[in-house]
């Protein structure tokens, strides 16, 4: 007798954390301009916190985005995330967004350490810098480089580097788009080598085609 397959369970983390940075855009919107600033500095991964020692912000930063996201790249970050949640499992899911959040902003405070060193210091130092576009890029390239068709992989990959690239090729560019295209990068690693693999297992359920009694 063969087991019926596993339905992959419905991801509830991917809308709770949008739903989540979405009501706290929201909250901190209603704060006076220079309150609001300072929260969102605080909470930035920008050199000058890096620089000194506030790690913390390598989580709270995901939490907190400059303005309400809009209704397009809420629904993106939403269905992304999502995707991964469904084919991953929620802590999978959850690593490839977190390393990809920490991992591009600790490569882009070793690029831009120098500027806390500048006198009168750089504002790019003390920027804001916080949201979930690093998480939602690495997110996007794990699982384009996770797609299991050949040529539909290759295509989807270089499609996304094309467009992570051509920011940081233009005059106007900012170390953010740098922190996407690296984002990016490693998510497209982190995708190979999650390739072929399925959601987890569920304890309890069989996974496997059972013997004939």
């Amino acid at each position: 007798m063969r087991a019926a397959p596993r339905r992959p369970a419905l991801p509830w983390a991917a809308p709770l954390y949008t739903a989540a940075v979405q009501l706290g855009a929201y909250a901190t919107g209603r704060l006076p301009a220079q309150r609001r600033t300072q929260l969102l500095r605080r909470h930035s991964t920008n050199v000058a916190n890096l620089h000194a020692g506030r790690w913390w912000t390598l989580a709270t930063s995901a939490a907190f985005v400059e303005e309400p996201l809009p209704v397009a790249y809420g629904a993106a970050l939403v269905a992304t995330l999502g995707t991964a949640e469904a084919r991953w499992g929620t802590a999978r899911a959850a690593g490839v967004f977190a390393a990809g959040h920490v991992g591009a902003s600790l490569l882009v405070h070793a690029g831009l350490r120098h500027r806390v060193r500048v006198d009168p210091p750089d504002a790019t130092a003390r920027a804001v810098d916080v949201g979930a576009s690093y998480g939602f890029q690495a997110t996007l390239g794990a699982l384009a480089a996770a797609v299991p068709h050949r040529g539909a992989r290759a295509a989807a990959t270089a499609g996304l580097l094309a467009l992570g690239a051509l920011p940081v090729l233009r005059r106007g560019r900012t170390f953010t788009d740098a922190g996407h295209l690296t984002a990016l990068a490693l998510g497209l690693a982190m995708g190979t080598a999650l390739r072929g693999r399925g959601p987890r297992p569920t304890p309890g359920r069989p996974s496997a085609i059972p013997k004939p009694t």
